[in-house]
């Protein structure tokens, strides 16, 4: 059967390209995030972690054909496996983290907001007893501050991965989290919450996904 060029051009564009939506999306995390799409990454924070009190939220938009999953990794500043931050100086402490989102269609219709209905694993905890942040020396692993730590698992930031034994998210309070620089740039939507996983402190590495439909 022959097709004329514009007849092949219209076929090319079907079923992708034609139900592609453009959405907006606006995050501040304590203290860095990564953003994908059915596994393809779409935003990185632009504030390295290693940055002290890199405090800042991005907003960005990205191309998706509904239903798609959204990954977030989300990570606390820690200096090694401890999950300590300035070690050695008179402001040793355990970090705390947080993050909150909102997505929006191109009519400005909300999407997607960070919630309970997202589901949250924690990769990285530490440290196992609080203690360790009085340690004089501490040493990851040893004594109050051992920790757990595990490789995220393959694909589950994709439709395919069955994420049914994952935790709802633990949702704070903007108290709780206490956001700093680049929080009240946002105006963000009532319904949007502070999520992380089941300890401020203790969660270091969180990677959070959603099906949006």
């Amino acid at each position: 059967m022959n097709y004329s060029i514009p007849t092949l051009t219209l076929l090319a564009l079907l079923p992708s390209a034609l139900t592609a939506e453009t959405f907006s999306a606006d995050v501040w995390a304590d203290n860095w995030f990564e953003m994908r799409i059915d596994g393809a990454q779409v935003a990185e924070d632009s504030v390295p972690i290693t940055t002290e009190r890199s405090f800042n939220a991005e907003s960005f938009t990205f191309e998706a054909e509904r239903p798609f999953v959204i990954g977030l990794v989300a990570k606390d500043f820690k200096e090694n496996d401890t999950g300590l931050e300035y070690i050695g100086t008179r402001r040793q402490q355990m970090g705390d983290g947080g993050l909150i989102l909102q997505i929006k269609d191109a009519a400005g219709g909300l999407v997607a907001v960070s919630d309970e209905n997202w589901s949250c694993l924690v990769t990285h905890t530490a440290p196992l007893d609080k203690s360790c942040e009085s340690e004089a020396n501490p040493v990851a692993g040893v004594g109050a501050c051992g920790f757990e730590a595990s490789e995220e698992p393959a694909g589950w930031d994709t439709a395919e991965f069955d994420a049914s034994s994952w935790p709802a998210a633990d949702v704070y309070s903007a108290r709780e989290v206490g956001p700093k620089d680049g929080y009240d740039e946002i105006t963000w939507d009532r319904s949007a919450e502070f999520i992380w996983g089941p300890d401020l402190e203790q969660s270091n590495t969180v990677l959070c996904r959603l099906t949006v439909k």
